[in-house]
């Protein structure tokens, strides 16, 4: 998700629009890879067993911040193709994607909550980058 959203930065800052197309590609990854870890939980470690599941979100809260970061990410990946954005008109469908920065906040809050009781190092790490890509965003948006 990172890689994904320094796009922008990247093509503003080096004048080089060849990476704006990129953007929806790393985005799609991340779908994939997010799904694919809340695959492995549900499949590997929790065997489909329900009642399982609910003393593991009992137990493990950063659970419920990370499915609803997959909430948002599987509505984004669901909006992503230009039918949609057709569809819903510009403007929504920008405000709607522009979900993407909370749901990288929930992806950042998620790890740091899993790791809290140990190294909590590359949790921060990310937080910070995200911290500077948003940053870019917010002294972008003043300056114009």
């Amino acid at each position: 998700m990172m890689i994904s959203l320094s796009v922008t930065p990247m093509r503003q800052l080096f004048n080089a629009p060849g990476f704006f197309p990129l953007r929806r590609t790393f985005g799609l990854i991340t779908f994939t890879y997010a799904a694919l870890h809340f695959l492995t939980w549900l499949v590997l470690e929790q065997f489909f067993d329900w009642s399982e599941m609910m003393h593991d979100l009992s137990d493990r809260p950063f659970i419920y911040v990370g499915f609803i970061a997959f909430f948002g990410l599987f509505s984004l990946a669901l909006t992503s193709n230009k039918r949609t954005k057709i569809y819903m008109g510009p403007k929504r469908w920008k405000r709607l994607h522009q979900a993407v920065y909370f749901v990288a906040i929930l992806g950042v809050i998620h790890f740091y909550i899993l790791v809290k009781s140990s190294d909590v190092t590359e949790p921060l790490l990310f937080a910070s980058v995200l911290f500077l890509l948003l940053g870019f965003r917010l002294f972008e948006y003043f300056r114009r």
